[in-house]
């Protein structure tokens, strides 16, 4: 068994067990066990915070209108999810019910130490060159607690725990809630970040 079908064989292992997963109460509330996809033996991984209510249903990560966005700025530089290894910190849906209706919430700390070990251990599989965390909960479990975005974002962090090389950018979500200028400007920063990355 050569390296690629080795690595292939434990992240669909891994998937296994991820799926059986009730480590928190959000196994009490999801549709689906949100795992990663894309290339297991890519340099690059972009690691977002959890799944909305898309990513619930169809058991993808970043399926949903920040997927499509994502999807979009990956494509500036000719990466589709076929180069990159895309996963969350959170592997189920982290939501509560609010005027009649299932919303997102962040993520509790609780929760995201209960998921914490499948990612290490995706990353383990894994061994990438470069993470690229977006936004602050991906980034404060990934690179260092207390991440501020506004402040660190672009900013390289070398021999990370997960990966030598490690950056944060703008959640696609985040993106998304800004208006006219504010939307193209964050867009283009998080464009510019994936080039950093990618290079």
């Amino acid at each position: 068994m050569d390296r690629g079908d080795e690595i292939r064989q434990r992240m669909l292992e891994l998937k296994e067990r991820t799926l059986q997963c009730t480590a928190c109460g959000l196994a009490e509330t999801r549709q689906s066990v949100v795992f990663g996809e894309g290339n297991p033996e890519s340099p690059l991984v972009v690691i977002g915070e959890g799944p909305g209510d898309n990513e619930d249903r169809l058991g993808r990560p970043f399926v949903g209108r920040a997927g499509k966005l994502l999807d979009e700025c990956l494509a500036v530089h000719g990466i589709t999810r076929h180069h990159v290894w895309i996963t969350n910190i959170l592997k189920s849906r982290a939501c509560i019910f609010e005027d009649g209706r299932l919303k997102n919430r962040p993520p509790r700390v609780d929760e995201i130490a209960a998921c914490k070990p499948i990612l290490m251990e995706e990353l383990a599989i894994i061994r990438p060159l470069v993470i690229l965390c977006l936004g602050g909960p991906s980034a404060s479990t990934v690179i260092h607690a207390g991440f501020r975005i506004t402040i660190e974002r672009g900013a390289w962090f070398e021999n990370t725990p997960f990966a030598p090389y490690a950056m944060a950018s703008l959640h696609p979500a985040y993106v998304l809630r800004q208006h006219g200028a504010p939307l193209d400007e964050s867009k283009q920063l998080l464009i510019d970040d994936i080039a950093r990355a990618k290079a």
